[in-house]
């Protein structure tokens, strides 16, 4: 049999108020594409189909769409709910589309998912679980318990589940789980905006043991292999949806199993997307702009990080990002500027007051417009609010 696994597509999630709906809709054609070329028997969807509970009316129609798609002909699709998802949205329409090889779990249940397919003949059992939120779990997660006792608490309810939906596994079966999930030993990016990821309310590799051959995985948006019983991975999500995903390649995972056999993936990546990138200046606004001339990343959009000597104006950054749509962020670098905000953490002088004092000396005694104060405060909150260089939130 041979699976597609994918997730965390995150239908509706925008980049600053820039629309991901273009790409989204590019990477449906893809995953089609995918399916059809390789001649896929089941598609997994592991989680977070939309962004927000309350997702546009396009994100859902493009959900819609691209459900009829990937099951045309009779193909399975098995869809579960994320963190992001409502899940009795995500469920809402199973009366209407479980007959055309569409399965969509919303909540935790201890029935296994079973799926014939059509080419080989082949049965899958899906041991398929949503995103158990510590709300559906409560009652193994109150006390005053250290963060360890919530997690092993948290990792034996999950457990528990997975033995149940796994019952019905056979070696006349292929084996396969699903979840939406943190799993201890994964690597986050500050992307995912988790409620519960980390802490306590993670789980075990050992939850998992349930005897899936191939357990599809989502909620972390690097594509990554996860210790444990069996074959444990993430697709990752098919777009970089923050600086942190930054040169990530993006990809889904494409896996052949039989009844009884070690399970082998390939990872397929994806073209769809414009790429994330991260621009360091050192040379000033000059050498931005030479940058820009030349069409350096002519499509991705761009956090940009400039070292200046002088205070930039609200016509500098204006004429910036008229220059190229893309440019998201603009962080501004002043080294006399690092050093005062540094003497400044021990003086208590307000960030503004500094900023004042050193527009002043930069211009001759000129006072910055309010709006200037104002961008330079927001810029500085999101240099804060920014993660370390391999630090994630």
């Amino acid at each position: 049999m041979r699976i597609l696994h994918t997730g965390d597509w995150h239908l509706g999630r925008t980049l600053e108020g820039r629309s991901r709906q273009k790409e989204q809709e590019q990477f449906i054609d893809e995953l089609v594409e995918i399916a059809d070329y390789h001649k896929v028997d089941l598609i997994m969807m592991a989680g977070d189909v939309y962004d927000s509970v309350n997702p546009p009316a396009a994100s859902e129609q493009l959900f819609y769409e691209a459900a009829a798609r990937l099951s045309s002909g009779g193909r399975p699709l098995v869809v579960i709910a994320g963190n992001h998802d409502q899940p009795e949205r995500v469920s809402s329409v199973s009366p209407l589309v479980l007959r055309q090889g569409i399965t969509l779990v919303g909540l935790p249940t201890s029935e296994p998912v079973t799926v014939h397919a059509a080419r080989t003949g082949e049965i899958a059992k899906i041991a398929a679980l949503p995103y158990p939120s510590e709300a559906r779990l409560g009652e193994l997660l109150a006390g005053d318990s250290g963060e360890e006792e919530l997690r092993l608490a948290y990792s034996a309810r999950v457990g528990k589940l997975m033995q149940l939906l796994g019952r019905e596994f056979t070696r006349q079966t292929v084996n396969l789980a699903m979840s939406h999930i943190y799993v201890l030993g994964g690597v986050e990016s500050d992307s995912e905006r988790p409620i519960q990821v980390g802490g306590a309310y993670t789980v075990d590799p050992s939850a998992l043991s349930c005897g899936a051959q191939y357990t599809a995985l989502g909620h972390l948006h690097r594509a990554q292999r996860v210790k444990g019983e069996g074959m444990i991975r993430y697709s990752g999500s098919p777009l970089a949806y923050s600086f942190s995903e930054a040169g990530q390649a993006k990809s889904v995972t494409l896996i052949d199993v039989a009844p009884g056999g070690e399970p082998t993936f390939e990872e397929i990546y994806l073209r769809c997307g414009r790429p994330l990138v991260r621009w360091s200046s050192t040379g000033g606004l000059q050498e931005v702009y030479n940058w820009l001339d030349e069409g350096r990343d002519a499509s991705a959009f761009i956090d940009l990080e400039i070292r200046l000597s002088e205070a930039m104006s609200m016509n500098d950054i204006q004429r910036l990002r008229k220059s190229r749509e893309g440019i998201i962020h603009i962080r501004p670098i002043y080294p006399q500027m690092e050093l005062e905000l540094e003497q400044t953490s021990r003086s208590r002088m307000p960030v503004q007051e500094l900023f004042r004092k050193f527009y002043q000396r930069q211009t001759g005694g000129a006072e910055p417009e309010d709006r200037l104060i104002e961008l330079f405060l927001q810029l500085t909150e999101e240099e804060r609010q920014q993660p370390e260089e391999g630090e994630e939130n």
